[in-house]
């Protein structure tokens, strides 16, 4: 049985459907990376996945079991953990304090302190621990992001675009913390738009356009696609051929 599943999922806003039927599955520690233009319904398919929006239409299973209907809340207490494009952190509080409200909202049944040493020591802000949150550089701000997620001990992972605006090194760097936690067996699914990032983590590949998935399948067969390369990359399929 899949860990998720996505049946049939549909949602508009007024007329514009940014989310069009979309069937996918995921195993229970699989890396899902998922690509895509502005404006595809990326975002909009997470946010149906995490909980912060329900669909108009289909259903979404985790584990076999229909979670359409519930909310964020207990799709994190369900083992869902999601970071967001724009990171949002609790400025005022020091970086240990933010996780552990992270934890606070997780699974229950685990050592919320002691986990929460254990992954800012993995992401790497042991040492900025009882900074404020808000004195953290981008690349900072990014791991705490990645490191609030961790912190609900979740069994699926979403994240949003965490490698925009890092620089190469740093993004080698966030690379490796997330193939580490993929190598944990964590499941996850990982929107972006730095290719090689995806390509170095991911198990399979998605490309959606227009609220619709035109592509599902290993990464290097995904991108060498005609539809995605015209969709994605802006290559007309035409003038490959020539």
């Amino acid at each position: 049985m899949p860990f998720l599943t996505l049946d049939h999922v549909s949602k508009s806003y007024g007329a514009l459907k940014v989310t069009d039927d979309v069937s996918l599955s995921l195993d229970a520690t699989e890396t899902l990376g998922i690509l895509g233009p502005n404006g595809a319904g990326k975002s909009t398919l997470f946010n149906l996945i995490g909980g912060t929006q329900r669909p108009d239409a289909g259903r979404i299973l985790l584990e076999g079991v229909d979670v359409t209907a519930q909310g964020a809340a207990a799709r994190c207490h369900a083992g869902i953990g999601r970071s967001f494009q724009i990171p949002h952190p609790f400025v005022g509080m020091s970086v240990y304090e933010n996780l552990l409200v992270g934890s606070a909202f997780g699974q229950s049944g685990t050592d919320g302190a002691a986990r929460c040493r254990e992954i800012l020591e993995e992401t790497g802000l042991l040492a900025k621990a009882n900074l404020p949150a808000g004195k953290l550089t981008l690349l900072e701000r990014k791991r705490l992001e990645l490191a609030r997620a961790l912190a609900t001990h979740p069994r699926l992972l979403l994240l949003d675009e965490i490698a925009g605006g890092l620089t190469e090194a740093e993004c080698q760097s966030l690379i490796q913390t997330i193939q580490r936690i993929r190598d944990r067996g964590v499941a996850i699914i990982w929107i972006e738009h730095v290719v090689h990032a995806l390509m170095a983590v991911a198990q399979r590949l998605v490309v959606i356009d227009r609220g619709r998935i035109v592509a599902d399948g290993a990464p290097g067969q995904v991108m060498d696609l005609p539809v995605v390369q015209e969709i994605y990359l802006g290559i007309d399929a035409d003038d490959q051929a020539a």
